[in-house]
C-alpha cells in the first residue's frame, strides 16, 4: 500500500487500470437551455454543467423579431448550449390557441437561426408555480416581476429534465 493507505490505481475497479491524463473520450454532457417567452420579456434558465438541475439565468427583454433571435443565440453560444427547450403554452385542455401558435412559429424561426436542436415542451402553469415559490420565499412584488420569467423557464427546464429518460 502507499502512504496514507490508499491502494494503488491498478487495484482499483477489478484490476483495471483507469487511463491516466486525457479525458478525451468521456462524454460530457451540454447544458440545455430553456426559454419562457413571454410578450415582454424572455425567461432564461441553464442545466448546471452536468445537466443535471436547472439554474434560473437571465431575464431579457423583448426587442422583437431578429433581435430575439440574436440574444438567445447568444444565450446558446456563451454556454456552448447543445438544446434549447421553449416553453410551449397549451390550453388547460392541452390545445393549441393563439399564444401556443406563435410560440411554435418562433420555434420556427429559431430553429433556422441555430445550429442546435430547438424542442417545444408544455409549460402550463409554469409562471403560476414560479409566482408560487417567489410567494413563499417573500419576494417583493417588484423583485418578483424582475426575476419571474427565468424562474418560470427554471420550472420548464426542470421538467423536461424530469421527463427525458435516464
Amino acid at each position: 500500500m502507499r502512504s496514507g493507505g490508499l491502494r494503488p490505481l491498478e487495484h482499483v475497479a477489478g484490476g483495471v487500470e483507469p487511463s491516466r491524463g486525457s479525458t478525451d473520450n468521456v462524454p460530457v454532457p451540454q447544458r440545455v437551455v430553456a426559454i419562457d417567452l413571454g410578450a415582454r420579456r424572455i425567461g432564461v434558465a441553464v442545466t448546471d454543467g452536468l445537466g443535471l438541475s436547472a439554474q434560473p439565468e437571465e431575464t431579457i427583454p423583448r426587442r422583437g423579431g431578429q433581435r430575439d433571435l440574436d440574444a438567445i443565440a447568444a444565450v446558446v453560444r456563451r454556454f456552448d448550449a447543445g438544446r434549447v427547450v421553449l416553453g410551449l403554452p397549451l390550453s388547460p385542455e392541452g390545445e393549441r390557441g393563439r399564444a401556443a401558435q406563435s410560440v411554435e412559429a418562433f420555434a420556427a424561426r429559431l430553429r433556422a437561426a441555430l445550429d442546435v436542436p430547438v424542442e417545444l415542451i408544455d409549460e402550463s402553469f409554469s409562471t403560476v408555480e414560479a409566482e408560487e415559490v417567489l410567494l413563499a420565499a417573500d419576494v417583493s412584488r417588484a423583485r418578483r416581476r424582475q426575476v419571474v420569467d427565468k424562474i418560470a423557464a427554471a420550472v420548464i427546464l426542470k421538467r423536461w429534465l424530469e421527463a427525458k429518460p435516464r
